[in-house]
């Protein structure tokens, strides 16, 4: 090989090298623009998900607080609810106690005294309290009043029949019966009451009634 064809053979053994060269360089600026470019992205992702949660959290916080006022609504529509089911009572009771004397009176039992919202308590914390109170002689009779009387109601007031004398010992020689009065009144409640040996007062018109017929027999505890 001349001198001439062996420097011609370095200078393309150096160009090739440099060719090579290059192209790595060109492949790492491309490696690197991609590792740019994902990085970008994942940031954009991470910025994207961390406002996603912070806007996910603000909702969040939101719904907390939305909720925590339809919660406080919500009570304060129950107190308005209990207050205006308090003095719904207090009318109808307001109504049925002067007609007690009249209607008992047409079933043989003479009263002397209507209370209203009689109350006694026994150790452990049980309670009684009974609409209305009606004393005669040798009998009382304890009156449940409701706007709209239902069959779970009549059973309240059995059981509450039941143990009067516990509660109320000073009437222990006395005998005890049981009415229920309502405004509202179904067939099936009003038909329950009587079968239980209730007197039932409901409305008719503009004024109370019995609605036990003539051969009705009340039960005694």
């Amino acid at each position: 090989m001349t001198h001439a064809a062996a420097i011609d053979a370095v200078w393309e053994m150096f160009r090739e090298t440099n060719r090579q060269f290059q192209e790595m360089v060109r492949e790492e600026r491309e490696r690197w623009a991609k590792l740019e470019l994902l990085s970008q992205e994942a940031l954009l992702m991470s910025q994207e998900t961390d406002r996603q949660m912070r806007e996910t959290d603000r909702q969040m916080r939101e719904t907390d607080r939305q909720m925590r006022e339809t919660d406080r609504k919500m009570r304060e529509t129950d107190r308005k609810l209990d207050r205006l089911g308090d003095r719904l009572g207090e009318f109808v009771e307001g109504l049925v106690a002067p007609a007690c004397e009249t209607l008992f009176a047409q079933r043989g039992i003479p009263v002397h005294k209507v209370s209203r919202r009689v109350k006694a308590k026994l150790p452990g914390g049980r309670c009684m309290e009974i609409d209305l109170f009606v004393v005669n002689t040798d009998a009382v009779s304890l009156v449940e009043v409701k706007s709209k009387l239902t069959v779970e109601d009549v059973r309240e007031h059995l059981i509450r029949l039941a143990e009067f004398k516990e509660f109320f010992p000073e009437y222990a020689d006395k005998r005890v019966c049981g009415a229920v009065a309502g405004m509202v009144i179904e067939d099936n409640v009003r038909l329950f009451a009587i079968h239980q040996g209730l007197f039932v007062i409901e409305q008719a018109g503009e004024t109370l009634r019995m609605a036990n017929d003539d051969t009705f027999v009340p039960r005694f505890w």
